[in-house]
């Protein structure tokens, strides 16, 4: 059985594609690992994969158009999502490179058993507890986003409540920068049932401000897949949170704890790629778990980490007065 782990990157988030990358090869376990082509801009991701003999980069459109196609087929049956997304400025699926991780579920796919990570992660563990719980589970997923439906689900949907369980709303709903699960789960024939579905009012129920996420979550939940959340599962003295939103973390030796537990990753979720960029050219932002970040993107060139003085500045400077006295007085000049 091959096992390995999928991620999703184009250039814009090189920095983080290295630093996942290298945080792997340091604590994962030595699994394969391929990249999912975000879109076309990929020159850089492509060198440096080049340079990873364990790494491969997955760019073929025939791979993805299957999955775009069905992410269209999906949000057609959606009330209002085209018409939102076009007042945006959206042509089309909003963000429709970042459904490409739904071809981890591709029969064409290399990984018979995956674990997908969003590339702004560092792996601080061992995953292989993760891949033998899929001996008994469709799905793995380890977080609290179960905590916050909102950004999931619309719950003002009156499907919010009847189409799924008490269980599945308290235990399984998941972000989608971790999950794992096997290749195959999602045939044509299902994914047609799905669309079916949504067809028949349920499509209510996403949320066009997060498709990936929100499709995703509905797939697994309505097919009824088996879901392991060891968020859940692990005892209090076992379990670690996993978002860079925790600000009780303790960075040690280029590894982070939860009141002393090894993190199994850390997720960088609403960190843009412009911080980590701005933070790699050697500007002193006051970004959280920085340290773990950077000693990651520069594991193989030390010599190359920024090195700072003085205090670090905060990443959302507070308006100037003149700015703030502009806004009070309702000037846009």
């Amino acid at each position: 059985m091959t096992d390995g782990i999928y991620t999703l990157a184009n250039d814009a988030v090189l920095d983080q594609l290295i630093a996942f990358l290298n945080s792997v090869e340091a604590n994962a376990g030595g699994y394969p690992v391929a990249v999912f082509a975000y879109d076309e801009q990929i020159s850089q991701v492509a060198a440096e994969i080049e340079r990873r003999p364990q790494v491969t980069l997955l760019a073929d459109p025939e791979l993805f158009a299957p999955w775009e196609e069905f992410s269209r087929q999906v949000w057609d049956t959606h009330p209002t999502a085209f018409k939102q997304w076009q007042a945006q400025g959206i042509q089309g699926v909003r963000r429709i490179g970042a459904n490409h991780r739904y071809a981890a579920f591709d029969k064409a796919a290399p990984f018979e058993r995956f674990i997908y990570f969003d590339a702004d992660v560092v792996v601080l563990n061992s995953v292989e507890f993760i891949f033998n719980q899929l001996d008994h589970h469709d799905t793995v997923i380890y977080d609290f986003q179960f905590k916050d439906p909102s950004h999931i689900f619309n719950l003002d949907s009156p499907y919010f409540k009847t189409l799924f369980t008490p269980e599945q709303l308290g235990t399984q709903i998941f972000c989608s920068g971790f999950f794992a699960s096997h290749r195959g789960r999602f045939p044509v024939a299902e994914r047609q049932w799905l669309v079916a579905q949504l067809a028949t009012g349920e499509a209510d129920l996403l949320y066009p401000r997060a498709p990936n996420q929100s499709l995703l979550n509905y797939m697994m939940l309505r097919s009824q897949k088996s879901i392991y959340n060891f968020a859940i599962h692990l005892p209090p003295t076992e379990s670690t949170g996993c978002a860079v939103t925790s600000t009780h973390f303790e960075e040690r030796d280029c590894l982070v704890f939860d009141h002393g537990k090894r993190l199994t990753f850390l997720h960088y979720i609403g960190v843009g790629a412009g911080i980590f960029k701005r933070l790699t050219e050697g500007e002193n932002l006051d970004c959280p778990y920085r340290e773990t970040f950077l000693a990651y993107r520069f594991l193989h060139q030390p010599h190359q980490r920024p090195q700072w003085r003085g205090k670090p500045q905060p990443l959302h400077r507070p308006p100037s007065l003149l700015k703030r006295i502009r806004q009070k007085l309702g000037l846009k000049f």
